[in-house]
């Protein structure tokens, strides 16, 4: 499946709150917004992709858990970006 792009500048800059809300009220669908504020709609990835993520995040989890210098977080967890992004 391929991601859908959004461009609602003509129409509304989103607020970081504005996004954060829009995503609490759509937690079915998986958005990101890129640097230029266009809203990203992210297919759900098929099941061979999600059982390979499902391994590499274990693994992660048990490095970090191990290691105890960092932190490991889901594919579902919110980021704000250095360039403006968010994810």
């Amino acid at each position: 499946m391929t991601a859908i792009t959004l461009d609602l500048h003509s129409i509304i800059d989103l607020t970081d709150e504005q996004f954060y809300q829009l995503c609490q009220a759509n937690p079915d669908i998986k958005l990101e917004r890129n640097a230029k504020g266009e809203l990203i709609v992210m297919p759900p990835t098929g099941w061979g992709t999600g059982k390979r993520n499902s391994k590499l995040n274990q693994r992660l989890a048990n490095w970090a858990d191990q290691d105890a210098t960092g932190i490991a977080f889901d594919s579902s967890t919110g980021f704000k970006l250095p360039h403006g992004g968010d994810v």
